[in-house]
């Protein structure tokens, strides 16, 4: 295959990737800062069925500012309206966009894992690349190098499923309907606790993620998550 010659525009991102990362992008923002409104209401995580201001914690929250808590008042009922809503809009969006992705091939283009991937001496360069501002496959720059691939895979086959499910868990309709779920994770507070722990990870993700598009060239990321269009950068 023939390097790409820097400068030149090529489609980096479909349709259906460009409409999911937005509404995504959306979502969770609201997601994170209303799921910190409540766990303002009671900052401490246990493990098992049952935990309340005098059993033993495994973790103490700190009380997060009003700025980044959605509502910026302490209003718990607010808080968990709001993520409720935008809690539907993120698990039938990601649902639509693992259903395109599978039908478009996006999976099997972008994400299948190569013996590289999994070589550890791979993995290492790959990292030193990372450190060293150096982002993109020489030959094929448009494609997923090994450290973006294992974290949109541990990310979408993990980290959001486990937030979802976790997130049934607590609702008590759900509970009714579905009493296995909370045996699955064992108890109210565990599937709480591990709530909190992906929702911490995926907010982590978003942190990292953000730096690298602005590591990389924000103008050139966001062009491309908005029109489709890429631009190979020098080398």
């Amino acid at each position: 295959m023939d390097p790409i010659a820097p400068g030149t525009s090529i489609l980096r991102h479909a349709l259906a990737t460009r409409i999911w990362h937005w509404i995504n992008a959306v979502a969770v923002v609201v997601l994170l800062g209303s799921g910190l409104g409540i766990s303002n209401a009671h900052p401490r995580l246990y493990w098992g069925r049952y935990g309340a201001n005098f059993d033993h914690a495994w973790a103490q929250l700190p009380r997060f500012p009003a700025w980044i808590t959605i509502p910026a008042n302490y209003n718990l009922a607010i808080s968990r309206r709001w993520h409720l809503l935008f809690a539907l809009v993120f698990a039938f969006g990601l649902l639509g966009y693992m259903i395109v992705s599978l039908i478009n091939r996006h999976f099997a283009r972008k994400l299948a894992l190569r013996r590289a991937d999994v070589n550890l001496a791979h993995l290492a360069e790959d990292v030193r690349d990372h450190l060293n501002l150096r982002f993109h496959d020489a030959d094929d720059p448009g494609a997923y190098n090994s450290l973006q691939k294992w974290s949109y895979i541990l990310v979408l086959f993990l980290a959001l499923p486990l937030m979802i499910l976790t997130g049934l868990a607590l609702s008590p309709g759900m509970d009714a309907a579905w009493p296995w779920l909370l045996d699955l994770f064992g108890g109210r507070q565990s599937a709480r606790s591990l709530h909190f722990v992906a929702a911490t990870l995926i907010g982590g993700f978003i942190v990292v993620h953000v730096a690298l598009v602005i590591l990389a060239g924000a103008g050139n990321e966001l062009r491309a998550m908005i029109t489709g269009k890429w631009k190979v950068p020098e080398a």
